[in-house]
C-alpha cells in the first residue's frame, strides 16, 4: 500500500524552491476494473514474432505499403523500412519525431510528425509539409491520423502545450489540452473537430466512416465523433475507464478497432491525481523519479458498439513492451512501440 504521507515526504524534501512548470488541476480517476472474463491475464502476445530487434529505435506507428514493406519511425527523425526479403533500408531522414503513419490511396505515406506537423512523403520519398497549425493554433504534438475513403485526413493534436518531451507533464497537469481534426487535400483546408480533449491520441474510423474515434489517454477512454447520419458532429464516450492508457488506436474496416494500450494503470499517478499540489511539486522533480510505466504488453480488440471482444497481453514486458500502435494488415497484427528498438507481429486467427 503507497503511503500518500510518504510521498509528500519525499517531495518536500527534494523538491526546489522553483516554479512547477505545470498548473495541475484535480481529476478523481474511476475504479479500476477488474481483469476477468476476456480482460483475464494471458501471455498470446509472447507468440510475437520480433522483426528488426535493434535496427529501429522507437517505431511509434506501423504501416505497411502495397509491396508488403513495413514501415516504422524513429526518434532521430527517420522512417526505416523492412523489405520481404529481410533487408533493412532508410527511406527518409531529416523529419522531427514520427509518431502516426498511414498511407493515402496513392500511396503516399501519411506521416503525423511531432515536431513537424502533417506531412505526406510520396513513394520516392519527397516531403511535403500539409499542415502546421488551425485556427491560428500552431500543432505542438502533431500525433496519429486516419484516411477516409474521400481522401479527407483525421489527425490529432496531442496538446497544444506540451511536447513529445514532456507527454508525462500532460499527464500530471490533467488539463484537456488536445484536438482531432481534418485535412482535406482538395481545399487544403483544416478543421478543428473537437476541442478539450484529454490528450488526443490515436485515431480510426469506422467500418462506415459515420464517425471515427479518438483515443483520451489520459482519461482511460476513447472518444467517438459522429460524422454523419442524425448525430453528425455530435461527440460522446465510446468506451470509458479502460484497463490502461489507450495509445493508438486503428480499424480493419470490418467492424473491429484494435487499440494499443501503452501500459496498464499506475496506482502511484491514481494516488495522486486528486491533489493538485502534489502534482505541481512532483513536476518540479527530475524525470527519474516520476511514476514509471509498467512494461506490461496490452492490445485490445473492440467491436463498433464499445465492447472489448479479444484481449492479447503478455504481463512479463518480453519482448514487447509499452505498445503504442496496432495495425491490421494481411493477416497479422504489426505491433509498434515508442520505447521499443524493435516491432511486433502477430498472427491472427483464421
Amino acid at each position: 500500500m503507497y503511503s500518500l504521507v510518504g510521498i509528500v515526504c519525499v517531495l518536500l524534501v527534494i523538491t526546489a524552491l522553483r516554479d512547477s512548470p505545470i498548473d495541475a488541476v484535480a481529476y478523481d480517476p474511476p475504479q479500476k476494473r477488474s481483469m476477468e472474463g476476456v480482460l483475464k491475464e494471458n501471455d498470446r502476445l509472447k507468440k510475437a514474432e520480433i522483426l528488426m530487434a535493434g535496427k529501429i529505435n522507437g517505431p511509434e506507428d506501423v504501416d505497411v505499403d502495397g509491396r508488403g514493406r513495413i514501415y516504422g519511425g524513429t526518434r532521430d527523425g527517420k522512417i526505416i523500412r523492412l523489405l520481404p526479403d529481410g533487408k533493412i533500408e532508410e527511406f527518409v531522414s531529416g523529419l522531427g519525431r514520427p509518431l502516426g503513419l498511414h498511407f493515402d490511396a496513392l500511396g503516399n505515406l501519411i506521416v503525423c510528425d511531432a515536431y513537424k506537423g502533417l506531412l505526406s512523403i510520396d513513394p520516392a520519398g519527397k516531403v511535403t509539409v500539409l499542415a502546421t497549425e488551425a485556427q491560428g493554433v500552431q500543432f505542438r504534438f502533431t500525433d496519429d491520423c486516419d484516411i477516409a475513403s474521400d481522401g479527407i485526413i483525421y489527425f490529432t493534436d496531442a496538446s497544444d502545450t506540451f511536447t513529445v518531451d514532456e507527454y508525462m507533464l500532460d499527464m500530471m497537469e490533467s488539463r484537456p489540452h488536445g484536438r482531432l481534426l481534418s485535412y482535406d487535400p482538395a481545399t487544403k483546408r483544416v478543421v478543428v473537430l473537437v476541442k478539450d480533449l484529454y490528450f488526443a491520441n490515436g485515431v480510426a474510423l469506422s467500418k462506415n466512416e459515420d464517425f471515427v474515434l479518438v483515443n483520451e489517454t489520459y482519461r482511460y477512454r476513447i472518444t467517438r465523433y459522429w460524422l454523419k447520419g442524425r448525430k453528425k458532429g455530435a461527440r460522446d464516450i465510446f468506451i470509458d475507464n479502460l484497463p490502461g492508457f489507450p495509445d493508438g488506436v486503428s480499424s480493419n474496416r470490418r467492424g473491429s478497432f484494435w487499440v494499443a494500450l501503452f501500459t496498464v494503470r499506475n496506482d502511484i499517478a491514481d494516488l495522486i491525481h486528486p491533489f493538485p499540489w502534489i502534482k505541481s511539486l512532483m513536476a518540479r522533480m527530475p524525470a527519474a523519479l516520476w511514476p514509471k510505466p509498467e512494461p506490461y504488453a496490452f492490445v485490445l480488440r473492440l467491436d463498433e458498439e464499445g465492447n472489448i471482444v479479444e484481449s492479447l497481453q503478455d504481463p512479463s514486458g518480453l519482448p514487447l513492451y509499452e505498445i503504442t500502435s496496432a495495425q491490421e494488415h494481411g493477416g497479422y497484427l504489426y505491433l509498434g512501440s515508442l520505447h521499443n528498438d524493435r516491432i511486433g507481429r502477430y498472427r491472427l486467427a483464421e
